[in-house]
C-alpha cells in the first residue's frame, strides 16, 4: 500500500486507469491458439505491435465516452506506457475526445515482461519448456519469473514507484494511464493493499476488457484514492463497439 499521510495527503483529484484497444498481438494469439501453433505469426518486437483496425475504433469510442463526460471529470494529465499500442489508444481517444493535455511515457508502465516464453501459445510453452511450465504451476502465476522476464511481483514493484511519483507530482490533478491488463490488476493490487489470492481471484473472475476504464477519485475523509469503477465496458457499449478481452500474457498450466 502507497504511504498515506493524512486528509491532507498529496493525490490526484481521480486516476483513470485503461487497458489499450484490441492490438495485432491480441488478434495473433487467438488465431495461433486456435490452430494449435506453438508461436504467434508476429514479426514485430512486442513493444512495436500496433492496434487492430477494431482496436483503433474502440480507441475513438473511448474518446467519445470521455467526451460525454462532465467536464469537471475530463482528465488533464496522461501517464501511458511505451509500447505503441497503448500510445495509440491514447492519442485517438484524446483526438476523439479533442482533449490535448500533457504527455509523459514511462517505461514503468510497459507491459510484462515474458522472457523465453515471448510469442509461445500455451501449446508453445509446454513444448518447448515443459519445466518451465511444471515450475510455474508449482510456484503459481503471482511469483514465478520465466527465465529472460518478469513475475507479477516484479510489475508491482515499478508500479509501487510510479503510482508514487504520480501521487507528488500530478497533486489534485485528473490523471489518465493508458497501459496494459496486468498493469490494471496491479495498481488495485498496490492502491488498495491486495494480497496475491484477492488479486489473482480478480484475474480468475473476468478479463480486463479493451478500452475498459478502472477509475479512482479522492476520498478527503480517507486521505487516500477510492476505487469508483472496475473493468468498465461502458466506452465500448454505449458507442456499440464490440467488447473484446483477449488477453496479452502466454498462458501456461496454472
Amino acid at each position: 500500500m502507497l504511504p498515506r499521510t493524512g486528509p491532507d495527503a498529496a493525490w490526484p483529484a481521480s486516476l483513470w486507469v485503461v487497458r489499450h484497444g484490441e492490438s495485432a498481438g491480441n488478434v495473433a494469439r487467438d488465431a495461433a491458439e486456435a490452430e494449435g501453433r506453438e508461436r504467434l505469426d508476429l514479426t514485430t518486437r512486442d513493444v512495436d505491435v500496433p492496434l487492430s483496425g477494431l482496436g483503433r475504433r474502440q480507441a475513438r469510442a473511448l474518446g467519445r465516452w470521455m467526451a460525454d463526460q462532465p467536464e469537471a471529470d475530463w482528465p488533464t494529465v496522461l501517464w501511458t506506457s511505451p509500447y505503441v499500442r497503448a500510445q495509440e489508444t491514447a492519442t485517438l481517444a484524446l483526438e476523439a475526445a479533442g482533449l490535448e493535455i500533457p504527455r509523459v511515457v514511462d517505461e514503468r508502465l510497459r507491459e510484462r515482461e515474458f522472457g523465453v516464453l515471448d510469442g509461445l501459445t500455451r501449446r508453445g510453452i509446454t513444448a518447448q519448456f515443459p519445466e518451465e511450465s511444471e515450475r510455474r504451476a508449482l510456484v503459481g502465476k503471482f511469483y514465478h519469473r520465466p527465465p529472460g522476464g518478469e513475475s507479477w511481483t516484479d510489475v508491482a514493484q515499478r508500479l509501487r514507484a510510479l503510482l508514487d511519483d504520480i501521487r507528488l507530482d500530478a497533486r489534485r490533478e485528473r490523471v489518465l494511464v493508458v497501459a496494459h491488463q496486468v498493469v490494471v490488476l496491479l495498481t488495485r493490487y498496490v492502491l488498495e493493499g491486495m494480497d496475491e489470492h484477492g488479486v489473482l481471484a480478480l484475474d480468475a473472475d473476468a478479463e480486463v476488457v479493451n478500452c475498459s476504464v478502472t477509475s479512482y477519485r479522492y476520498d478527503p475523509g480517507a486521505g487516500r484514492l477510492a476505487l469508483e469503477r472496475y473493468n468498465e465496458a461502458a466506452p465500448l457499449e454505449e458507442q456499440d463497439e464490440p467488447v473484446t478481452a483477449e488477453p496479452d500474457a502466454p498462458r501456461a498450466a496454472r
